[in-house]
């Protein structure tokens, strides 16, 4: 879910959006229902689009509409983690609004110089930074145009996403 820190930053924005997702598992409030409703064997049906489209793929929509270019790498552990698999399986939503989305398992991901947190760049400036706790809960964001930040995650997110494998050729092991 957007927040207005995000959307302010999303909203200046002008060629590119880039999210690099680091960990197996995420604990946030709003996904704890659909997690839930997932392990019971629930699954969204592709095909009815009006049951899974939400208000963040109108956003990614609206976003790719204007003409930036929405890319999200995720680096996984493997064998996967339940949550990875849950997100695996709803990646379809992220396609469908225009995301291009890619995994890359962490054992080919050791000779990357990530930074410490989960983070979205914009125009290779802005850098909104989610920090998690240990559990997987939120504790917030922090945004910053720190120019050698900025560069750190630009180079990290282009070398994973070189690595990685596009969502719908990546099998989950």
């Amino acid at each position: 879910m957007p927040s207005s820190a995000f959307d302010e930053v999303i909203a200046k924005c002008t060629r590119s959006a880039v999210h690099l997702e680091m960990r197996d598992t995420y604990a946030v409030d709003y996904e704890k229902g659909p997690f839930a409703d997932w392990k019971s064997g629930f699954r969204h049906d592709p095909a009815d689009r009006a049951s899974w489209w939400r208000p963040w793929l109108d956003l990614m929509q609206e976003t790719v509409s204007r003409g930036i270019v929405v890319r999200r790498a995720r680096i996984v552990s493997e064998p996967v983690s339940e949550y990875t698999r849950f997100l695996h399986d709803g990646t379809f939503t992220n396609v469908a609004a225009g995301e291009q989305v890619r995994w890359l398992p962490r054992r080919r991901a050791s000779d990357i110089a990530l930074p410490g947190n989960d983070f979205w760049i914009f125009d290779e400036r802005w850098i909104h930074w989610n920090h998690f706790a240990g559990d997987g809960s939120s504790l917030g964001e922090e945004v910053t145009d720190d120019p050698a930040a900025a560069k750190l995650c630009a180079n990290a997110f282009e070398t994973v996403w070189s690595r990685a494998i596009p969502h719908d050729q990546y099998e989950i092991r």
